[in-house]
């Protein structure tokens, strides 16, 4: 039927002009139109976007709970890392903030896991038993080692996310973190500020951007030493900052050529070298330069 047409029934739609304007005597009722609720749709996508901001630091399913750390540290102890400091330290170090978020649900497994780069955040057993190594120390006797803090003086070689430096903050006089890589070094830059707002009490690690081979000499010499990349050699400037009474651990490669092996190496009293070896690992390469 064409809208020229008529069945006698009054017409719904489409609607002249004047039929859809409001009266003016309609505009001159406010209290009526204040009866009338608005719908704001816009109120609830803003609330929408805060809550998602606030998600964007991943609290759920218990990753900020101490219960799932302790879990973590109780698989630590069964693998042979008993030192309580270090546990401690594993305990309250959100390991979630410093995984991207994709990993997320990972984050306390043990298991290596991407930070990008080409680089890894290492595996909580080997970061542990790296630590314990550490804090074993012939040096721990000296007299100038603070209770509590074992690790003294401490320069870390390849910051990576920052999460084996928030460790290590724990267990030091004071911590000196270098990475060669800019990015890896904003990025653990905003992750230990993040760990820092959650508890304001957090020491604070120095972070450097250069190049972890030729070391850090303006804070040397160093109580302890800790490399997260591996080479074919130990650079000789990590074996000149190294203090009397210090221990340095770094992964080398094997000479057979049978992967990379866990190196400790104290520096004694009298300024000599002893080197042992922990076992096999496996970590990034050790390279020189930044980028």
């Amino acid at each position: 039927m064409s809208q020229g047409q008529s069945d006698g029934k009054p017409r719904r739609f489409p609607l002249p002009l004047d039929k859809v304007a409001s009266a003016p005597s309609a505009r001159l009722k406010p209290a009526a139109a204040s009866s009338r609720e608005v719908l704001r749709p816009q109120a609830h996508l803003h609330q929408i976007e805060q809550e998602r901001r606030r998600q964007s630091i991943p609290q759920g399913v218990g990753l900020d709970s101490m219960q799932i750390r302790l879990r973590m540290v109780e698989r630590l102890r069964s693998d042979g890392i008993t030192h309580p400091g270090v546990l401690e330290a594993f305990a309250r170090t959100p390991r979630h903030l410093f995984v991207d978020t994709a990993l997320v649900n990972q984050a306390y497994e043990d298991t290596s896991l991407p930070i990008g780069l080409g680089q890894t955040i290492s595996k909580p057993s080997v970061v542990g038993t790296m630590l314990q190594l550490l804090c074993s120390r012939p040096g721990l006797t000296m007299p100038h080692v603070q209770p509590g803090r074992p690790l003294g003086l401490c320069l870390e070689v390849g910051t990576g996310c920052g999460y084996q430096a928030a460790l290590l903050s724990l267990l030091a006089r004071q911590v000196i973190s270098i990475e060669r890589l800019r990015d890896l070094h904003i990025k653990a830059r905003g992750n230990l500020d993040q760990i820092r707002q959650h508890v304001p009490a957090w020491q604070d690690v120095r972070l450097v951007y250069g190049d972890g081979m030729v070391g850090h000499p303006p804070q040397a010499p160093y109580d302890t030493i800790i490399a997260a990349a591996g080479g074919a050699a130990l650079p000789q400037a990590w074996l000149d900052q190294l203090a009397p009474g210090g221990r340095l651990i770094a992964p080398m490669e094997d000479e057979r050529g049978q992967g990379q092996v866990l190196t400790v190496v104290d520096r004694l009293p009298d300024g000599s070298l002893q080197h042992t070896r922990a076992g096999a690992v496996l970590f990034v390469p050790l390279k020189s330069g930044i980028t």
